[in-house]
């Protein structure tokens, strides 16, 4: 990429887009970019120097023109900017050079040893464990991620190094796009269903980028995943029979998990993950198993596991709030929705206290095609809290499909569990949320849209 090239990223906000900008910057370009909202990513990304917009019309492009003349401009869009918007319609009528996030992703890691972790579930939590492992243990890697990683408070980590670990997006159709050292695929499910019409699409798109790959690392517990795909490296945490790599769990407390560690079937040491969850043990796995793949010892591995952290918005406690502990979770398909709430009610019955604690989940929808098709699984994993709340749902820029809201899960709910309260947004669940709600209730906040700002609805508003 010649440093005469100049960035300017339509929707620069989103955690995917702003990696790719923040990758950019401490590479040397010059980055604009636009978005309708302002954000965290947003703030840093002009304290990095990169030159925003908070509104997308076609004078912001005349304009960076301007301000970087002599520079070739290149435009870079998700698939989440529609043909409609007005910078694109601009770009697309004046002939500029317009990528695909993916496409600058790819050749970005064309200039490292690439590990790219894809998966339906678990990527974001599992690249940000490798990338912070392989980097405690070799001071030599970098990372784009798919969520905040606390270890750099940041999506992306960049630096003259070997390794660079990549969170791969199957959302878009886009996997082809990329070519990596070693491929992790954590599972696969039907997902997405804006842009797949059944899971055999879904398989296919994990293939495209696996047969990109030079070596694949996959897990032997998804029954999808172990029937499609040939692989040299696996992993499990059930069996420790004909697995290169497994990690069987021996005791679940809410402060971690203390496993026994093979490397194919023969016992190496135990582990102590101080982070709960049987989902969060294998996707710990995955990284660990990515780790050995790339001959760091295991004594070097064991001793930088400590620092191992979820990224943010994954089961992340925000604090208490009058009585009620809250925490955050990204949760948006029933199989996530049933991991956290298992989480959760660990946590609860791990809990000493001699306060009964009840589990409140709110949940937020993302996206009408995902509950259309997803309407009878969403409500029976929400069953098992002991109070739900429903608000609307999050469109992510998708029409509304008539019919479909967040009281189509709320009717199915009811049949099983009576506790559901409905609510529009946030501001709503503040004004009640007192009533509602009873001190030492244990509150997971689900989604994937804007949800996670309840913590600052409440706590500033008191």
């Amino acid at each position: 990429m010649p440093q005469k090239d100049h960035y300017h990223l339509i929707g620069i906000g989103g955690i995917g887009m702003s990696a790719i900008a923040i990758a950019l910057l401490e590479k040397g370009y010059s980055v604009s970019g636009s978005d309708i909202v302002e954000n965290e990513l947003i703030r840093k990304l002009k304290t990095l120097g990169s030159y925003i917009f908070l509104i997308q019309q076609e004078k912001n492009i005349s304009f960076i023109k301007d301000k970087y003349y002599g520079k070739n401009i290149i435009i870079v869009i998700s698939s989440a900017i529609k043909q409609s918007n007005q910078e694109l319609k601009f770009c697309l009528k004046n002939n500029f050079t317009i990528k695909h996030r993916s496409e600058i992703l790819s050749l970005l890691m064309s200039h490292y040893y690439s590990i790219g972790v894809a998966g339906t579930h678990g990527k974001t939590t599992t690249s940000t464990f490798l990338a912070t492992l392989l980097d405690l243990c070799t001071k030599n890697c970098s990372s784009i991620l798919g969520g905040i990683s606390p270890q750099y408070n940041s999506n992306a980590n960049i630096k003259d190094s070997k390794y660079l670990v990549v969170e791969i997006d199957e959302s878009d159709r886009t996997t082809s796009n990329y070519e990596t050292e070693l491929a992790i695929i954590n599972n696969i499910d039907f997902d997405h269903c804006d842009q797949y019409t059944n899971l055999d699409e879904v398989i296919c798109s994990f293939k495209s980028f696996a047969n990109k790959s030079k070596a694949i690392l996959i897990n032997k517990d998804c029954p999808t995943t172990k029937s499609n795909f040939n692989s040299i490296y696996t992993w499990s945490i059930k069996s420790k029979e004909n697995v290169s790599f497994s990690m069987i769990p021996k005791k679940f407390t809410k402060a971690g998990t203390i496993a026994d560690y093979y490397e194919k079937g023969c016992l190496i040491g135990e582990l102590n993950l101080p982070i709960p969850g049987l989902h969060n043990l294998s996707n710990f796995t995955a990284a660990f198993a990515a780790c050995r793949i790339n001959k760091i010892p295991f004594v070097n591995i064991k001793e930088n596991v400590k620092h191992i952290k979820l990224p943010k918005k994954r089961f992340e406690y925000r604090g208490s709030y009058l009585g009620r502990t809250i925490v955050d979770d990204y949760a948006h398909h029933p199989k996530e929705v049933q991991a956290t709430i298992q989480l959760s009610k660990l946590v609860i019955n791990d809990d000493k206290s001699p306060h009964k604690k009840r589990l409140v989940v709110i949940f937020q929808p993302h996206r009408y095609t995902r509950v259309k098709e997803f309407a009878n699984e969403f409500a029976s994993e929400l069953s098992n809290a002991d109070l739900i709340v429903l608000t609307d749902i999050h469109s992510a820029g998708e029409k509304q499909i008539k019919s479909i809201n967040s009281e189509l899960i709320g009717h199915k709910i009811i049949k099983k569990n009576k506790n559901l309260k409905y609510f529009k947004n946030n501001y709503e669940i503040q004004k009640q949320f007192c009533d509602f709600t009873r001190e030492n209730d244990f509150i997971v906040n689900m989604g994937a849209g804007d949800c996670h700002n309840l913590w600052d609805i409440l706590t500033i508003n008191t």
